[in-house]
Order: structure tokens, then C-alpha cells, then sequence
């Protein structure tokens, strides 16, 4: 499936077949896209937390408004990031690159972020947003169907993860197949409206 085939089918899904499986490899083929999402000064502060337990899997839907893609889809994921991910040995991110390159971007990745507490978070929900776009998209290519969720009491999921205290909780994303179609598009915005010249009047 091409990439704007992919975007025009994937569509939020809400029920899933809950006898359906993937295999390891669909999974790891999944998150393996996934994780080549771009993340700023390449820290990858993004954390994929596959629930496979269903009874951990029946706790969280019962603190997520009882939506049933929590405990029916096949590949349930909690996506979650470090907030410290910057400062833990920065030097992984660029073991590859050049010495010049090394000797730029490490004390840059520690500027940018020391201190501050809100672009630590903002970084973590852009990061975050397009590794769930990547996987939603990489589903609908591989032929499953899938659902961005929130909707859920974050603490105690938190909780319920054993979240760490220096990370949080983004989203979730629901893969398997589908039982019912998504509703037919509630209806688009013209690009006139959403998309601005320049600067805002």
C-alpha cells in the first residue's frame, strides 16, 4: 500500500476482533518502524509499553471509560516517554556520527533541555504523536486497523504500568482488526481555513 493510500484508509477504530493475533514478527516489524520516527537531537525518548497481560490489560480499560479496544485489540500499546532521555548518556544517540558532529550535538542536546521542564514535555508529546502516526500508518499498510486513544485516567495507569517518576504517559495505540467499519469522516475542514500564508491577519 502506498503512503497516501495508507493515510486516506487509516481510520480510528473502536472494535476489534479480540480473537485475532499478530505474530512476533508483525509486532517487532510494528515497532521496528515505529522507532525510526525523528525525535529532536535524535534522543528517541519515546517508550513503547506492550501489554500483554489481560488481566493488566481488563485493569486499564476498567480506568479507561470501559473502551473495549483496551482489552479487544491485538496489539495494545501504553506510549510513553522519558523525560530524562536527554541527559542518560546523550552520547548514544550520535555513536555513529563524526567527531565534529559528536562535539556539536552532545553539549547542544544538554542546552536545549537542562532546566527546562515544559520543552522536556513538549519535546515528549511531539515525539510521541509521530511514533503513533508511524505505527498507525505501518498497521493500515500491513493490512491492520488501528485507534489513537485518550480517554483514561493517566495516574492511575501510571500506577498500574509501574510508570517511572521521570516519565509520562502520551497516548495510547490499539492495533488488531476491525469487526465494524469507522464511521464515515464527520466531515474536513476546507484548506482555506487550516492552512494560513505567511502569518495570521
Amino acid at each position: 500500500m502506498k503512503t497516501g493510500e495508507a493515510i486516506h484508509a487509516r481510520r480510528a477504530v473502536k472494535h476489534f476482533d479480540p480473537a485475532h493475533s499478530l505474530s512476533v514478527e508483525e509486532v517487532n516489524t510494528l515497532l521496528s518502524l515505529a522507532i525510526l520516527s525523528p525525535t529532536a537531537f535524535n534522543i528517541q525518548n519515546w517508550r513503547f509499553v506492550v501489554v500483554t497481560d489481560q488481566k493488566l490489560r481488563r485493569q486499564i480499560r476498567e480506568v479507561a471509560w470501559d473502551q473495549a479496544q483496551v482489552t479487544d485489540a491485538s496489539l495494545f500499546i501504553v506510549l510513553c516517554a522519558d523525560l530524562k532521555a536527554w541527559e542518560k548518556d546523550s552520547s548514544r544517540y550520535w555513536s555513529n556520527a563524526s567527531k565534529e558532529v559528536r562535539e556539536f550535538m552532545l553539549p547542544a542536546i544538554a542546552d536545549y533541555y537542562r532546566g527546562k521542564d515544559q520543552v522536556q514535555r513538549d519535546e515528549a508529546m511531539r515525539s510521541c504523536g509521530i511514533a503513533a502516526q508511524t505505527l498507525m500508518l505501518a498497521a493500515k499498510s500491513m493490512g491492520f486497523d488501528s485507534c489513537p486513544m485518550d480517554g483514561f485516567d493517566f495516574q492511575k495507569v501510571g500506577q498500574l504500568i509501574h510508570l517511572p517518576s521521570d516519565h509520562v504517559i502520551a497516548m495510547f495505540v490499539a492495533i488488531g482488526k476491525a469487526t465494524k467499519e469507522a464511521w464515515p469522516r464527520a466531515g474536513q475542514l476546507d484548506l482555506d481555513e487550516v492552512v494560513i500564508a505567511n502569518r495570521f491577519a
